[in-house]
């Protein structure tokens, strides 16, 4: 009997599960199988495979390398059987599953509240998550197909990526309403002095993308507090004499006040990408579209 003869759809499908869940409790209850089904078709996949595929940690599974490279041939695999099963006519309101969005913090502030609401409204049975947006991690994650969307910066996406611009945004300075800073008329190199709270979220340092701009002046930032997220930064703000520079969307609202520069940041976009093997995907395609129509 031939490897592909050993092989069904259902093994495929819990090998996937293990794949995102890494968990074998998990991906029985996502599966709707019992914990002993999925040891029985995980038994049959490392025979067919000739792999242990996954070992055994504290809190479940951890891939192998074998396992890791495997599942993005699996997921594509998954991904054309489940178009060629797709009905012609795509209706959002009876679309199911799961959607996985990885973003930023900033574009979990401004972008996605009014795609999850659309999303609600015209595809209820649709669930999603809303990951946080790993940099190191993104390939690697969407390879495995564990994330549908990425909503970020054009520099934290990978080149191959196909991608859709979202809007062009520009950071301000800012600083609290109470600060005495918010009073005073600035130099660009006084700026530059002024204590100032960045937001580094995919690694923690005192470096921002504001750095080399300021360096095209022959100035340097003082950075005296780096901030893990963006939606922080205004609370810090307002309990110290300190400045920030923020996306301007971000700070749209709040009791800030923005510092009048000689000289304005260059402005950068906020995009969607996605691993192109969705690019024919047609719940994929949907959603772009109401991002787009979000920001025509």
């Amino acid at each position: 009997m031939s490897k592909l003869d050993r092989l069904d759809l259902k093994q495929l499908r819990v090998f996937q599960a293990l794949i995102q869940e890494q968990n074998a409790s998990k991906a029985a209850n996502h599966l709707g199988l019992t914990q002993q089904a999925i040891s029985e078709h995980l038994k049959k996949l490392r025979d067919v495979f000739d792999d242990r595929l996954f070992l055994r940690k504290t809190t479940g599974f951890v891939p192998t390398p074998f396992a890791e490279n495997l599942s993005i041939g699996v997921n594509k695999l998954l991904n054309d059987f489940n178009a060629l099963l797709s009905p012609t006519h795509f209706d959002p309101k009876t679309i199911s599953g799961t959607y996985v969005i990885a973003a930023t913090d900033y574009a979990q502030q401004v972008v996605l509240p009014t795609l999850i609401s659309t999303l609600r409204k015209e595809s209820p049975n649709l669930k999603l998550i809303v990951r946080d947006f790993e940099i190191d991690k993104l390939h690697q994650l969407m390879e495995s197909g564990k994330i549908n969307l990425a909503i970020a910066f054009p520099d934290y996406i990978p080149d191959n990526y196909p991608v859709m611009k979202l809007y062009e945004e520009h950071h301000v300075c800012v600083a609290s309403a109470r600060s005495a800073i918010s009073l005073t008329t600035a130099t660009l190199a006084e700026v530059a002095s002024y204590p100032c709270i960045i937001a580094s979220p995919s690694r923690p340092n005192f470096k921002g993308s504001i750095d080399d701009w300021f360096r095209q002046f022959g100035l340097k930032r003082n950075v005296v507090v780096s901030a893990p997220c963006f939606s922080v930064v205004p609370m810090y703000l307002e309990t110290t004499d300190t400045i920030s520079f923020l996306p301007s969307r971000a700070v749209s609202g709040l009791d800030l006040v923005e510092i009048p520069l000689e000289q304005s940041p260059d402005p950068f976009d906020v995009i969607a990408a996605w691993h192109p093997r969705y690019n024919d995907d047609v719940l994929q395609k949907w959603i772009l579209a109401k991002l787009q129509v979000q920001y025509e």
